[in-house]
């Protein structure tokens, strides 16, 4: 049976690097039908081109990959993949960035053991890497929300625009759809200024 050479490349929409790991792969001999790529960012390792891969390559078949990261977004996940091909699916695995995290020269237990050590340090040190930026990343968050920088969608408020619109719109002037391109705001947003504006007219005894 002939061995067959896959790659696999996961890029996030940020990520400006998709163009060098496809020629590193090109350079390891692997035509490029046979490099799957997913370029959405999620949690979980449903992607469907990184599941398609999976259902094709074989035993003795070997998969290379840009770095240990395109296996998972944590130490668990990357050591499960990592297992899953090796030990299940029994294919090898090579990691560019890391020549000693290549299967197709440890075929002995020295070498499989070596293999398996460097894999548990670099996974965890991948996953310390990452909580240490979402800590920053926390940390950022904190110190705008103290100097009142405001996060997410601006919250809508009743403007003495809006009261003008909506007593156009009661009266029969214009219709819902008219006061809501005139004051450029969606249907669900609208209503929901209708019932805060009428609940304050209510109050008032308007």
């Amino acid at each position: 049976m002939d061995v067959r050479k896959f790659g696999y490349i996961r890029v996030s929409s940020k990520d400006q690097n998709e163009l060098r790991q496809l020629e590193a792969m090109k350079e390891k001999g692997i035509n490029e039908r046979d490099i799957f790529m997913d370029k959405q960012s999620r949690k979980d390792f449903k992607r469907a081109q990184y599941q398609l891969l999976k259902r094709i390559i074989r035993k003795r078949d070997v998969l290379y990959i840009h770095s240990l990261d395109r296996f998972g977004r944590n130490k668990e996940e990357i050591l499960q993949e990592w297992n899953d091909i090796t030990k299940n699916i029994q294919a090898d695995i090579v990691v560019l960035d890391m020549p000693l995290l290549d299967t197709t020269q440890f075929k002995d237990s020295l070498g499989t053991f070596i293999a398996d050590l460097v894999l548990q340090i670099l996974s965890w040190m991948a996953e310390d890497e990452r909580n240490r930026i979402r800590k920053r990343q926390r940390e950022g968050i904190e110190v705008a929300l103290k100097n009142g920088v405001v996060f997410g969608r601006p919250k809508s408020v009743i403007t003495e625009e809006f009261k003008q619109v909506y007593h156009r719109w009661k009266t029969g002037e214009i219709t819902a759809v008219q006061a809501m391109q005139e004051i450029g705001i969606k249907k669900t947003t609208f209503y929901k200024l209708v019932k805060e504006y009428e609940r304050e007219l209510k109050s008032l005894n308007i």
